[in-house]
């Protein structure tokens, strides 16, 4: 989904579960709508809840003017290097990748490489701006020592993104000074 794109039509997929019972819930996972709705509910009775539910999406995503694609990580990295590090820092691609459950980045620095949870697509841009702050700095300094987090701290917002992390339980405190 581009970040421009509010059209409400993204594909859905529903999930139907004897377990529920009224309820229907719905997230966007992977540009997907995935629906979960009760077994007894028709397709009848689905669809005007459906699309309400992509309406409303559509007008979060389109509030928070999130980066969907790979090219606009592209741009924030490009931002965020010329602001923080004078244009210095070189990679070879930086991008949104599903199969990171555990964290919301990565970089390897011998090979030039930034992997970002597609989960930060939903989060506000200054926590993802954050993130991938963090991993730039990761390629000057391969670990979480005094230098790194000196280098990451130069992003104003580096502690109120870490503490929106640490409160969706998604980060963890290192325990470092800074």
């Amino acid at each position: 989904m581009d970040k421009n794109d509010t059209n409400t039509n993204w594909p859905v997929e529903i999930v139907r579960s004897d377990r529920r019972r009224r309820t229907v819930s719905a997230e966007l996972k992977g540009g997907t709508l995935l629906v979960r709705a009760p077994q007894v509910m028709t397709d009848a009775e689905l669809t005007p809840i459906i699309q309400n539910l992509q309406e409303r999406l559509a007008k979060k995503v389109a509030k928070r003017n999130l980066p969907h694609t790979d090219a606009d990580l592209e741009e924030t990295a490009q931002m965020l290097n010329k602001k923080y590090f004078h244009g210095r820092l070189r990679w070879q691609s930086i991008r949104y990748v599903t199969n990171q459950n555990g964290r919301f980045g990565s970089c390897t620095p011998s090979q030039g490489t930034i992997c970002l949870n597609h989960r930060l697509a939903t989060m506000p841009a200054w926590v993802r701006d954050y993130v991938v702050m963090h991993e730039l700095a990761h390629l000057e300094e391969a670990n979480h020592g005094p230098r790194f987090w000196k280098l990451v701290n130069r992003y104003h917002l580096t502690e109120r993104a870490r503490g929106y992390l640490m409160a969706v339980g998604l980060e963890e405190d290192e325990g470092v000074t800074r």
